[in-house]
């Protein structure tokens, strides 16, 4: 179904959960303008919680995060975290609706149950959320029994499980040993604590992973039930992210074999009757997340491909990313730092970007272009695109239908590197990103 065209492949590109990206965000915006925006916000609200802990590391994982071997370290991020949110809260009219709240890491299940549900209380004290949806990432390797009360208790709706691949040889090769038995276990304590949408997240591009692997735990990951399936290629930079150093690159696949085994999952997938969800998501009909990308309602954000409406979300913790129509905006990456300043009573934010006009224009192209596959682009974009996007409308992976840009089935693998097309920050070194698939 999809050609290997290497050349159109060849420069890495952002996944663009936000544009301008992180990569592009300066020092010289911070915690005043996060302060102003809060203040000025009325409207709907989602808050996304990043826990920086997990108990066992692992070398592939390129998230802000550490071993919690100190229970005082982890004691101390929790006080600094209750303490920002109850700053962040002052801030924010009264009139400002959360209806979503999402816990990231690291693994949330890195702290204990107990410390969870006082984050939880908090939040929904502080924020005066009613009722709000909430979804956690989850480490089956540390997923305790006592954590299925917990997830009943605080009405949690959506889960998502870390699980990479089944096969043992490659949850060897990347430092992940998680037998099947763990992953059933969690599996049916998460729906049995009544999680009715559940996310698994899977890699391909794995050291020494072959098709039969990944057709091995795609088969595993539906006969499992999985509502949703993230499958995302293993992005290679130990330049960046030190640990993956640990990880054999002599055993990595090619370029193309990359390629193949995005094609095949994406064609297994929808061959068992789910829905692609921009991408490299999935979702089965019934599911929120296949509703809104068939309705034309996908949105795309720092967690990735979503439903969620609100036009704002707000990042607590070390590194999260808080974003407004007019400001992206990241706190204090260093969790020491992080605790320093909240001990002083100061926002960390320290890092970000005031979004133009012509940046809210360019953001929407590139949004709707990845969640509808279809976008209408004004004239002097068209222009100023066009000789860039000439390749691809050759290789008929896009065309112009009047005003509008599709992308045809065979350029979906083409999507992030046809968006991009539309980012003027892409001049300087593109090595920190990822490969285009």
């Amino acid at each position: 179904m999809w050609t290997y065209l290497p050349d159109l492949l060849a420069v890495p590109v952002p996944r663009y959960t936000s544009f301008p990206t992180a990569a592009d965000f300066g020092e010289g915006v911070g915690a005043g303008e996060f302060m102003h925006a809060l203040e000025g916000e009325t409207g709907e609200v989602s808050l996304y919680v990043h826990i920086p802990f997990c108990e066992k590391i692992c070398w592939y994982c390129g998230c802000n995060t550490s071993v919690a071997n100190r229970k005082d370290r982890v004691a101390s991020y929790l006080d600094a975290l209750h303490r920002e949110v109850e700053l962040v809260a002052e801030h924010l009219p009264n009139a400002s609706r959360v209806t979503r709240i999402a816990f990231g890491g690291g693994s949330p299940n890195g702290i204990s149950p107990i410390d969870f549900v006082r984050l939880v209380d908090t939040l929904t004290l502080q924020f005066g959320a009613s009722r709000p949806v909430i979804s956690v990432e989850l480490d089956p390797r540390t997923l305790r029994p006592d954590w299925a009360s917990v997830i009943a208790a605080v009405g949690m709706e959506r889960a998502s499980l870390g699980v990479q691949t089944f096969a043992p040889h490659l949850q060897q090769a990347i430092g992940r040993v998680q037998p099947v038995t763990m992953i059933e276990n969690a599996t049916a304590m998460l729906r049995g604590a009544g999680v009715h949408s559940l996310n698994f997240d899977l890699m391909y591009g794995l050291p020494g992973q072959t098709m039969a692997d990944l057709r091995g735990s795609l088969e595993q990951t539906v006969a499992l039930g999985a509502d949703r399936i993230a499958l995302f290629g293993y992005a290679h930079v130990p330049h960046l992210i030190a640990r993956q150093r640990k990880i054999d690159a002599s055993a990595l696949p090619d370029a193309e074999t990359r390629f193949r085994m995005a094609a095949f999952g994406y064609e297994f997938l929808v061959g068992e009757g789910y829905v692609p969800v921009g991408f490299d998501h999935f979702a089965r009909p019934d599911d929120s997340l296949a509703q809104a990308a068939l309705s034309g309602r996908l949105r795309r954000n720092f967690q990735g491909f979503t439903e969620d409406q609100a036009p704002v979300v707000i990042g607590l913790g070390s590194s999260s990313i808080s974003s407004f129509p007019d400001l992206l905006v990241q706190n204090e990456k260093n969790t020491g730092r992080y605790r320093m300043m909240l001990s002083q009573d100061r926002l960390t934010a320290n890092r970000g970007v005031v979004r133009s006009a012509e940046d809210r224009r360019r953001a929407a192209v590139i949004e709707k272009l990845l969640c509808q596959g279809r976008v209408r682009v004004d004239p002097d974009l068209r222009r100023e695109a066009r000789p860039m996007l000439a390749p691809y409308l050759d290789a008929r992976l896009c065309e112009f239908d009047g005003a509008d840009l599709v992308i045809l089935p065979g350029g979906v693998p083409y999507a992030r590197s046809i968006a991009a097309r539309f980012d003027p920050y892409r001049k300087d070194s593109l090595r920190r990103f990822s490969s285009a698939v």
